[in-house]
């Protein structure tokens, strides 16, 4: 089973400046890594291939990548 998580971006930038800590995008990830990432830090490989730790939870509504979702959909069919 699969579950969107955000995707860890360590590069400084103009969110930085306005407190808007909010990852831009969601990915998919194997549910079973999601609790292990978040209390030992280590990293997850979302479907795409992107490598992060667990840091945040996405909300109803949050964007989702859409290489992770293209992957995600094929792998229902």
């Amino acid at each position: 089973m699969t579950q969107t998580l955000p995707e860890t971006d360590t590069r400084r930038d103009a969110d930085e400046t306005t407190g808007d800590d909010a990852p831009k995008m969601f990915h998919y990830v194997k549910k079973a890594k999601i609790a292990e990432s978040a209390v030992m830090g280590t990293h997850v490989v979302a479907l795409c291939g992107e490598v992060f730790p667990v840091t945040k939870s996405p909300k109803p509504g949050s964007p989702v990548c859409p290489e992770c979702k293209k992957i995600y959909e094929m792998m229902s069919e």
